[in-house]
């Protein structure tokens, strides 16, 4: 019996097991491998800190997510031998396989930092695991002014949007608490501006400025003063917190070291286009997990995944892989006061504004605040638990289009102020 064996059972893999399970049929083995007994919805992680979701809302049990027809493993991994075609667990099990799918995503690691760790849970907090957005939740609560300051490590970073989405729900919080004058805002990051390409970098500059948040680019972190309360970068710049929101260095998964096949952030590469790894024609790797060019994030997996399924099936029957994966992302950016923005963008086209799926009518608009894209973001939790987890169909084009996008040219010839407010409607 042929075997499949998958690596981690978070979004990406679990739409992986769930899609190919009815595809591959009752001759194929499929074997997960997660230590967990949980599966969260780690978009939700964002809203936790603010009070808008609760835990119930991000959190279910693995059972209830993975098809009964899936064998699960619950254990973490030591190693793969990738000549022997066997993975090694932690509790001295071993798994043999004929195909591996790597997806065991990227985690933060405040310990890469000198003092990060040391400082997290008093007035350093990260909100990108479960635990640590409930922290910081009880930190906000109590938080009655001075500086906040919402800082990326370094990149690349699970949703590259989110520390934005994070200062701009900050804004919002405090107004609706009525202190917002008593909260000073800093936006700390190592980009040359406040997005990593030209017309979005603009656009969420310009929300930054218009909402008080203070810009601080070019910010390479070299340590963090948790006593004194201090940011330190490598040019001995300094930036004072009363209360810091980090987003620690992320990485790979250790045993993607161990192995030997990773590269100096633990993840693994592949070929962009189909996910194949580039050491084995029996090992795939999708999500968070692999070193393609593409933002770390969701919508990548669930575009990457459904393009990866049908390219599977005809690579293990020794046909050509032809569904090559574009970078294709999208993403709602929570911009607070009950609005939000939306980028698509992929490996080639940065975020553009315009409207999103369909030209003129949209009905979505991109780079713009408005509530529409507030209550898509808001929807998005329904279709992932029921719709994407399941491993159904969502009907969004797999790959990004043009339709609806304004070209870059086009917007850069447009005037400009340093900071006007950002179009609502």
């Amino acid at each position: 019996m042929p075997s499949l064996v998958v690596l981690g059972a978070g979004t990406a893999g679990t739409m992986v097991v769930n899609k190919l399970r009815p595809k591959l049929g009752p001759e194929w083995s499929i074997t997960v491998v997660d230590p967990s007994e949980l599966h969260h919805y780690q978009p939700g992680y964002l809203f936790l800190p603010f009070g808008t979701y609760q835990p119930k809302d991000v959190v279910k049990p693995m059972t209830h997510v993975l098809r009964k027809d899936v064998d699960l493993v619950r254990a973490s991994v030591d190693r793969v031998d990738v000549d022997a075609r066997t993975v090694h667990l932690t509790d001295g099990r071993t798994l043999d396989y004929d195909y591996l799918v790597i997806a065991t995503g990227t985690t933060p690691r405040p310990d890469q930092t000198p003092g990060m760790a040391e400082a997290m849970g008093k007035n350093v907090h990260e909100y990108y695991t479960y635990d640590g957005a409930m922290a910081l939740r009880r930190a906000l609560d109590g938080f009655t002014g001075g500086r906040l300051v919402v800082h990326i490590t370094e990149m690349p970073i699970k949703c590259p949007v989110a520390p934005l989405e994070f200062a701009f729900l900050a804004d919002s919080y405090f107004s609706e608490r009525g202190i917002r004058d008593k909260v000073e805002i800093s936006y700390v990051t190592p980009l040359p501006g406040a997005f990593t390409k030209p017309v979005s970098a603009r656009a969420f500059g310009d929300a930054l400025a218009h909402k008080g948040v203070q810009l601080e680019p070019d910010f390479v972190v070299e340590h963090v003063d948790g006593e004194e309360g201090l940011l330190v970068s490598y040019d001995e710049r300094e930036i004072p917190f009363d209360l810091l929101v980090t987003i620690p260095l992320n990485m790979g998964a250790d045993f993607v070291g161990r192995s030997g096949f990773g590269d100096d952030l633990n993840y693994v590469p592949v070929d962009k286009q189909t996910l194949l790894s580039d050491f084995s024609d029996r090992v795939f790797a999708v999500g968070d997990a692999t070193n393609i060019p593409a933002s770390k994030a969701g919508a990548v997996a669930h575009f990457a995944v459904d393009g990866f399924v049908p390219n599977f099936l005809a690579h293990i029957q020794g046909r050509p892989m032809t569904h090559l994966f574009d970078g294709h992302a999208n993403c709602f950016i929570e911009s607070g006061h009950g609005k939000a923005l939306l980028i698509d963008f992929n490996y080639d086209t940065e975020p553009l504004t315009g409207v999103y799926p369909y030209a003129k009518v949209g009905p979505l608009s991109l780079l713009k605040e408005t509530r529409l894209n507030h209550l898509g973001k808001l929807a998005f939790r329904y279709i992932y638990w029921h719709i994407l987890m399941p491993g159904r169909h969502l009907p969004v084009p797999i790959r990004m289009s043009m339709a609806g996008k304004v070209p870059a040219a086009d917007v850069e010839a447009e005037p400009h102020d340093d900071a006007p407010p950002i179009p609502t409607f």
